[in-house]
């Protein structure tokens, strides 16, 4: 898939995942208040099994208010208090869960690939959908094809077993891991909203080099 940066030249002007450019207003705000704006973030318990270890994976990506509350700014294109965060690389996610640790006396983490793939498919009980908790990706998830160009207000789409949210689709979610042993890239799941549907499967990566930030990655959290 082809990834576009986003110039500060061209911030009027949205990019879309293949290159091309619209002059549609798809940066209106939000007014869903549902989710909390504090910077505590609603976790969901995923139960361990022979293979991972029981962990604390969030509920919801990580929203633009959550972000601003602990970093003082936002930088996405799509502007809404509960929509996620994105135009933010691997290397700052980092520097959120850093100084969110230090404000909450926390562990907060990235999830690693694997513990994504397991939370996805519902730990223990190990489904084989396709997309988070379905085979019908129109019931979980905004994509290409019904996205309207746009990122959502996370929480819209039906969660999986687990009571997790957007795992499929709205933005690509960084993890922890390394995509190999120099770690010039780091992985990303779930697809998003520019994404066709064969990339939100739960099966699929990607990678992307640390420092890079696009309209359509962003990132949800997990705990020891």
């Amino acid at each position: 898939m082809k990834k576009v940066l986003l110039p500060v030249a061209m911030a009027g002007v949205m990019f879309s995942c293949d290159g091309s450019s619209s002059d549609d207003d798809n940066t209106r705000k939000d007014e869903d208040t549902n989710i909390s704006d504090d910077i505590e973030i609603e976790m969901v318990y995923v139960e361990g099994s022979d293979t991972v270890k029981g962990f604390y994976i969030g509920k919801y990506e990580v929203t633009q208010k959550q972000y601003q509350n602990v970093m003082d700014t936002v930088p996405s294109y799509f502007k809404g208090n509960n929509r996620p965060v994105e135009m933010v690389s691997w290397n700052d996610a980092q520097e959120f869960i850093k100084k969110l640790n230090a404000l909450t006396d926390k562990n907060y983490r990235l999830p690693t690939a694997a513990e994504w793939e397991y939370a996805a498919r519902e730990g223990t009980k190990k489904s084989s959908y396709e997309y988070l908790g379905s085979n019908n990706i129109n019931e979980v998830a905004w994509y290409k094809e019904n996205s309207g160009g746009q990122t959502h207000p996370v929480g819209q789409k039906k969660p999986n077993a687990l009571g997790i949210y957007d795992m499929s689709g709205n933005v690509w979610e960084w993890c922890q891991d390394c995509w190999n042993s120099s770690c010039l890239s780091r992985v990303y799941r779930g697809g998003s909203w520019c994404s066709p549907a064969k990339d939100c499967r739960v099966a699929n990566r990607n990678t992307d080099g640390p420092g890079n930030r696009y309209i359509d990655i962003g990132f949800r959290l997990a705990l020891p």
